[in-house]
Parts: structure tokens; sequence; C-alpha cells
């Protein structure tokens, strides 16, 4: 179905009955998102087809290294206020930098949101193209 669609501005890639669609680089930004779909033949003539939008995975992989890089401050942040309170040292400085963690957690869950919501027109955009290349029957 979608091997003779003129696509611009998206980019298509098939794979088996997966096919993932994305923006050409002309119409990306930074939270531009994309779409994974899964056509599953049920061998009746009629087919399932999931959809899975995400962010680019370059993004992703950045905003997970981060989030494992922040967890792993705030743990050795925390055996180390641990160790300084067991040896009867100050433990302010650690405190401080464990809340800088979370602080730092909460500002990554607020970018998150703000993507979320930059990217959700070309996320309809994504939606509209594959409704209008796919016959879909909404009695699921």
């Amino acid at each position: 179905m979608f091997q003779e669609v003129d696509h611009p501005p998206f980019i298509l890639k098939i794979s088996d009955q997966h096919i993932f669609i994305r923006f050409n680089r002309a119409e990306t930004h930074f939270w531009t998102p994309q779409l994974q779909i899964e056509i599953v033949d049920q061998g009746d003539g009629n087919s399932i087809i999931y959809g899975l939008f995400g962010p680019n995975p370059t993004l992703w992989t950045f905003f997970m290294f981060v989030h494992f890089g922040v967890a792993s401050f705030f743990i050795i942040f925390g055996v180390w206020a641990y160790s300084n309170n067991a040896l009867g040292k100050e433990v302010g400085l650690q405190i401080g930098l464990m809340a800088l963690m979370v602080l730092t957690w909460i500002v990554l869950y607020v970018f998150g949101r703000i993507g979320k919501r930059k990217g959700r027109p070309q996320m309809h955009q994504l939606y509209d193209f594959m409704l209008r290349y796919t016959k879909v029957d909404n009695d699921l």
C-alpha cells in the first residue's frame, strides 16, 4: 500500500511488515516525532495495524544517557553522603548535590513535556498520512 505513495515531506522505510515514517530534513526540528507501523496479517484477508509514535532515536538515546548519568551521580552522591555520615563528617554538600540531581530530573521531565507538545502537530500529520493510505476499520 505504501510502495506506490508519493510521500514528500515524509521518508518511508519498509522492512517486512514494518513501516517507518519520518519527516525529511527540511521539516525536521529537535522534537520531530516518527511513526512506526506494524502490519499483522490475520489470514482472512484482513490485517491489524499497530502504530507507535516516538521521538527520533538519536534524541531518545541522548535523553536515556542523560537520565542514566543523573541517576548514577545521585547514587554516587548518596554513597558519599552515607560514608561521610558514618565517619561523623558533614553531609551538607552531598545532600545539596543529591537535591541538584532531583532538580535535574525535574528539568528533564519538563523539557520532555515541552518536546511532546511541540511535536504534536507533526504527530497529527504522520497520523493523517497513515490514514490516507490505509483503509482503517474502527470496529475494534
